[in-house]
């Protein structure tokens, strides 16, 4: 048997992970080229709520609240992912570019934003020469999170659509995946580098580090976007044409009920699994007595249970399985993971706990991939297409995380300051109580999101003639 080289190469292709997600619409080549832009979106991430929250705290002395003010803006424009989906649907051009002029002024909105960004911040500390009044430093502070967020929110919307327009159906859902894949990848590798290289902390340092994100996020954002969309000319007289509104390609989008419910459960879903995004590290280190280094390896427990969740979702949908069954499966993941953290600290068991934080991450890993493959799959009605489709699922992702993140640490040190003050009784009178508050209203939540799934579950069922299995739709809701 003669072996030639293209032959050598078709194995090596097919022994890449997501080899399988390429398509002759989109080859392995451009689809890995296309998944950069959200490698610079989780960079991005990576920047506003975990490095520069704590530089502002720690380093540049900025009160707490003004922190939490800040971070908040970028949560505050997510609602707008919506319009800015439905705009990048019916944008025309002579050329008949729809998704690349978002992506390309999203990567303007966040290469600006981070621009400005560390000058900002050293304004907004008061450590500069000149004297610079109050309302004009928040000001400027404010205008470089609100720049970054709406880059980001801009382009990973456009970028997603854009891989859903040139993906098959089969296709599509390993998309999703590596899609996800690539998104955990950025936060985990620019974490790490950002954090090496502001270990030796600096003015001068910070600039040249979020400043050099801002120059990488634009080289990895325009590979991205090269050649991915193609020419179509577009006469004046179509471009000039009426386009539909807004409020009727949401009222298509919402028509049947499924789009809706499908919103309530990403909102729900996400704020159960995102509560106890801050919590996690100070609930092993304060009640459970972990080290530093102890609790920083609860961060890759996650993420390696968000790989497995991403891989998983990727093999059962490409499967043809049902997506709302996969995001139950995370949902059911989820009550075992927050269940197994809640009994770690009475049983003082470090293995339960890590065993938790890493089916935290698969069970969210599920929930994710699986809710996005159903937007990204729903099918058009009318005037609504997949951007507003991908849009609304990244709205109301991205602010129940926010929304989330506040709730939980409030939650947690309303409940916890009462609780050791004897309020709830002697036997909780512990820090523990607050965390536990917490993690049990995650629990609630989860059922609240099985109870909102559940008829999508029966309805894809019944559509699909799938009377002989018994799973989340033969529960009454």
């Amino acid at each position: 048997m003669i072996f030639r080289a293209s032959d050598l190469q078709k194995v090596t292709l097919k022994m890449l992970p997501f080899a399988d997600a390429a398509s002759e619409g989109l080859p392995l080549g451009q689809l890995l080229r296309l998944s950069l832009f959200q490698v610079s979106v989780g960079m991005a991430g990576v920047m506003l709520l975990g490095t520069l929250n704590r530089v502002m705290i720690v380093e540049l002395g900025v009160p707490a609240l003004i922190v939490a003010l800040m971070i908040a803006i970028p949560v505050l424009a997510a609602p707008f992912r919506a319009l800015l989906g439905f705009k990048s649907d019916t944008y025309r051009s002579a050329i008949g570019w729809k998704r690349i002029p978002y992506l390309w002024f999203g990567t303007l909105w966040q290469f600006g934003g981070l621009a400005i960004m560390p000058m900002a911040l050293l304004v907004l500390s008061g450590n500069t020469a000149v004297d610079v009044p109050e309302g004009f430093r928040q000001f400027a502070a404010g205008l470089a999170f609100l720049l970054t967020g709406v880059g980001m929110h801009m382009t990973q919307t456009a970028g997603l659509a854009l891989a859903a327009d040139r993906a098959d159906d089969e296709t599509r859902p390993r998309v999703v995946a590596l899609l996800y894949v690539m998104f955990l990848v950025g936060m985990l590798v620019s974490a790490i580098i950002i954090g090496t290289l502001l270990r030796d902390f600096s003015d001068l340092k910070l600039v040249q580090v979020v400043q050099g994100a801002a120059v990488v996020t634009a080289l990895l954002n325009l590979t991205a976007l090269w050649k991915q969309e193609k020419v179509r000319p577009m006469s004046r007289e179509e471009r000039a044409a009426p386009k539909p509104a807004f409020s009727d390609a949401w009222d298509d989008l919402m028509s049947g009920g499924s789009a809706g419910r499908l919103l309530v459960v990403v909102f729900l879903g996400t704020m159960a699994f995102n509560m106890q995004d801050v919590l996690l590290e100070p609930y092993g280190g304060e009640i459970l007595g972990l080290s530093v280094s102890s609790t920083t390896l609860l961060t890759a427990a996650w993420a390696i249970g968000a790989l497995l969740g991403f891989a998983a979702a990727a093999k059962w949908l490409g499967r043809a399985t049902d997506p709302y069954r996969i995001a139950g499966r995370g949902l059911l993941v989820g009550l075992a993971a927050f269940t197994a953290v809640i009994f770690a600290a009475p049983l003082n068991s470090t293995v339960m706990f890590f065993g938790g934080a890493f089916a935290i991450g698969l069970g969210g890993g599920l929930f994710s991939v699986a809710t996005l493959t159903a937007a990204m799959t729903m099918p058009a009605k009318g005037i609504a297409g997949r951007g507003l489709a991908l849009g609304a699922w990244g709205a109301a992702q991205a602010t129940a995380a926010g929304l989330s993140t506040v709730i939980g640490g409030g939650l947690r040190d309303v409940v916890g300051g009462l609780a050791t003050q004897g309020t709830f009784g002697e036997a909780l009178a512990t820090p523990a109580t607050g965390y536990s508050v917490v993690y049990h209203t995650e629990i609630g939540l989860l059922f609240l999101t099985l109870i909102a799934l559940g008829p999508l579950v029966r309805v894809r069922a019944v559509t699909e003639d799938r009377e002989g299995q018994f799973g989340l739709a033969d529960f009454p809701t």
